[in-house]
């Protein structure tokens, strides 16, 4: 009953697609997933509510941001997405420094509250850590990624332009979001001013042209509600529950376990290999044990890295894998700290329609090819134009003429923020409590990440740069913020079970398995070597879409 060809531990975007790729090859699998179910349209009970229908009109009451501080500083949390988020209290960890370790618990994970942004690495950012010194040399290449992007691309329905420029490859794109006017006008000034400098429509995972493979996923044109956070009815976004998940159902190969918390790898010692994982049901605290010839950890980068230390066995008695050290260290984040703001005179008889989902971006020009600054690294940008609501105030704050100037559209502003790359160090790491431990009684999480010098000056010159260009543009009344994050807040943690050449100094080879043990694969943000700029998810898929296959293939031949 408890055998299956392939157990994955996590159902979100990695996950999922691992379900896909395995089911579609005929691998009888199981998805473990340590939260309750969700089930596409069904289980998404807000997707249709109108502010006014909520109790505090989408905010949460005090008294619940006091109960729960960290997860309320969550983008995209509120009273509309609180169902897909944790709560403090049910799930803690300790913080030797600050971090904000933001969870979704669910059939779906976060995959239901993502972003959504999906850039391609370059090939220099496979280069570039070891080239610079601050890193160790990855194991593959842009152009062994290259067909597997393509591969998740075209599945999960991601839209954009072809822009023809190095430090962001084109990808297989459905239209992109068109800009608005003050957008346009930025993109003509600043591509005309600063050679290598590029201001383009968002890459995003929203089907703005739903394509035959989309409609058989039963997904629809995303429609500019600009509500994808609360699940969407249309499946204009991708997720795990209205793409990949039903997707690997329909093939008869799927089984999904809710409300089980994995505890750890099994580890035979006499096969040399892992033969299943632990589990501990989330409600009834019964411990069961699953069974299958390959595993893959898609649990989410600091939860794969918690299963991986407490799967300690004769073998591997420092934790899963871990013969090096490492396991845990080199823990790294996304800087999103910078950002500025600013006035855009004009385009008053000007508007746009519907809520895009999108933002613009600003590829990465920084040490590209080279490293040529006082930083090593690199950082790309957000940003957008909107119009404020109301027009100049009539009387006090109230009546009526009040509620006629705010039904008229205000002026123009603009935002550009920062997602800029951080140095995986050895001092940057996660444990476990030797004394605490959570309600399944699996020792807690001990965080210990922190910022460095390198991301003072990455920040100074973001702040920089991106002043400069908007002043030179005509923006007014610029204004410069260091909002302080914690990391963790950016919500890309990543690394502690990194890819790698050398057993010595990684614990992943180049088709994301362990050196020591070749049956177990890490696909989520725990096996990256590096961060990149780049936001990551779309390469988790493509990571996992060409590690099952390489799985399938040394299973077919014996070797798994």
């Amino acid at each position: 009953m408890n055998n299956y060809d392939a157990i994955v531990v996590g159902s979100g975007i990695s996950g999922g697609w691992a379900a896909k790729e395995l089911c579609e090859l005929g691998l009888k699998t199981l998805v473990l997933e340590r939260g309750r179910n969700v089930v596409h349209l069904k289980d998404y009970p807000t997707a249709n509510m109108r502010s006014w229908e909520f109790p505090h009109r989408g905010q949460m009451p005090r008294s619940f941001a006091d109960e729960n501080p960290l997860i309320t500083q969550a983008a995209g949390f509120g009273e509309d997405t609180a169902h897909f988020f944790i709560k403090d209290k049910d799930h803690p960890y300790v913080q030797d420094k600050p971090f904000e370790w933001i969870r979704g618990y669910q059939v779906g994970g976060k995959s239901l509250i993502w972003g959504r942004a999906c850039p391609r690495w370059s090939s220099n950012e496979f280069i570039a850590p070891a080239r610079d010194g601050y890193g160790i040399e990855w194991p593959i290449t842009y152009d062994e990624i290259a067909p597997w992007y393509s591969h998740v691309e075209i599945f999960s329905g991601i839209c954009g332009n072809k822009d023809g420029i190095e430090a962001m490859p084109d990808g297989e794109y459905l239209p992109p979001f068109e800009f608005n006017c003050p957008e346009k006008e930025l993109k003509r000034r600043i591509e005309a001013k600063y050679k290598g400098r590029y201001y383009i429509q968002g890459r995003w995972a929203q089907l703005t042209e739903a394509k035959e493979i989309h409609l058989k996923q039963g997904r629809g044109k995303c429609q500019a509600r600009d509500l994808c956070m609360r699940g969407c009815p249309f499946g204009g976004y991708f997720s795990s529950v209205s793409s990949t998940l039903p997707w690997a159902q329909n093939t008869g190969n799927l089984t999904i376990r809710p409300f089980s918390v994995v505890h750890s790898i099994i580890y035979d010692e006499r096969k040399g290999k892992a033969v299943g994982v632990k589990v501990i049901d989330a409600n009834t605290k019964k411990e069961e044990d699953y069974y299958a010839r390959v595993i893959f950890m898609n649990a989410s980068a600091l939860n794969t890295n918690l299963i991986l230390l407490n799967s300690t066995s004769t073998r591997f008695p420092n934790g899963f894998g871990n013969d090096n050290g490492l396991l845990g260290k080199y823990v790294c984040f996304q800087n999103y700290r910078g950002s500025v703001g600013g006035d855009i005179e004009g385009f008053r008889d000007k508007y746009y329609y519907g809520r895009r989902t999108t933002e613009c971006m600003m590829p990465n020009f920084r040490n590209l090819g080279k490293n040529d600054m006082d930083f090593v690294g690199t950082y790309m940008a957000f940003s957008g134009c909107y119009r404020e609501r109301g027009g100049e105030p009539q009387g006090p704050g109230i009546g009526a003429g009040y509620k006629t100037s705010m039904s008229e559209p205000g002026g123009w502003g603009m935002y550009m923020y920062m997602q800029g790359e951080t140095v995986p160090k050895e001092s940057n790491h996660v444990s476990l409590s030797k004394d605490k431990k959570d309600q399944w009684g699996i020792p807690l999480l001990v965080t210990n990440v922190g910022y460095d010098d390198n991301d003072e000056k990455l920040l100074k010159d973001f702040l920089t740069q991106s002043s400069e260009m908007l002043d030179s543009c005509g923006v007014k009344n610029i204004r410069q913020y260091d909002n302080h994050w914690a990391p963790g807040r950016d919500i890309h943690e990543m690394g502690g079970c990194r890819m790698g050449k050398d057993p010595k100094t990684s614990l992943l080879n180049g088709h994301n398995q362990f050196h020591q043990c070749k049956n177990v694969f890490v696909t989520d943000g725990a096996c990256m070597t590096s961060t990149a700029n780049q936001s990551p998810s779309i390469l988790y898929m493509a990571l996992t879409a060409r590690a099952v296959h390489h799985a399938a293939e040394e299973m077919r031949k014996g070797n798994l």
